[in-house]
């Protein structure tokens, strides 16, 4: 996991998962427009083109004009990424690490002690990371086997960045069921691109920043790994 931050309040955030096993989108794709890339990808040419990976978001677009705290514009959202799907309480092994810069990410102190990441990873804007982490409790408890004699704890991994430009980020707009919701309607397949989820307040470079994923699949020879990234774009 990496995240990149330069200057204040900005990053972006890439994840990237291994394994062994070999909603539309609606604007055409670099590849569609003849850009060339290295590399085979996989079906989705998405992360979910590693086995029982499952991504869901929440987005939240209302209003326009001027900024007023508590109403909007609003421009946010919640992505979720579930490296073994929904119906699974198996955690892989993960890591994490900062390239440079500030980037808030929770659960990372047992992720590093551990080397397993056990449930989601989600994204949201810097002021959600609190209502996101809660939620992503509410729901474990409410879907995952509790442990001997009912004793479970959580840690979840929920991450950062700032959509404060286009976003009413103080209005605190992201809700318990928004996390719900992304993690819900995570699914494998095509995986929605662009202005969604955590990705949907997002500025690269004075550009609209977003969502953005990709696959590669090995030769035998390199092992027959698929390689999946999603990225949050937000620099």
């Amino acid at each position: 996991m990496l995240k990149v931050r330069a200057g204040v309040l900005h990053c972006s955030l890439f994840f990237v998962i291994l394994t062994i096993c070999v909603a539309g989108q609606t604007k055409p794709r670099a590849r569609d427009l003849g850009v060339p890339f290295d590399g085979t990808p996989g079906t989705w040419n998405a992360i979910t083109d590693v086995k029982g990976v499952e991504v869901g978001h929440t987005t939240l677009i209302s209003g326009d004009g001027a900024l007023k705290v508590g109403v909007g514009p609003v421009r946010t959202g919640v992505t979720a990424v579930l490296p073994r799907g929904k119906d699974s309480t198996d955690a892989v092994f993960g890591g994490w690490f900062t390239l440079n810069g500030n980037g808030e990410m929770t659960g990372t102190t047992w992720l590093e002690e551990s080397g397993l990441l056990d449930g989601p990873v989600m994204i949201t804007n810097t002021h959600s990371v609190g209502v996101v982490r809660d939620a992503v409790i509410a729901w474990r408890v409410k879907h995952g086997p509790p442990g001997e004699d009912g004793y479970w704890w959580s840690l979840p991994v929920v991450a950062e960045t700032y959509d404060g430009y286009l976003n009413d980020v103080n209005g605190f707009h992201v809700k318990p069921e928004d996390a719900f919701h992304a993690l819900d309607s995570a699914h494998s397949g095509r995986v929605e691109e662009g202005n969604v989820g955590g990705g949907t307040g997002m500025i690269c470079n004075e550009f609209k920043g977003g969502i953005g994923t990709a696959s590669r699949v090995l030769s035998a020879k390199e092992g027959g790994y698929t390689v999946g990234v999603l990225v949050q774009c937000n620099y």
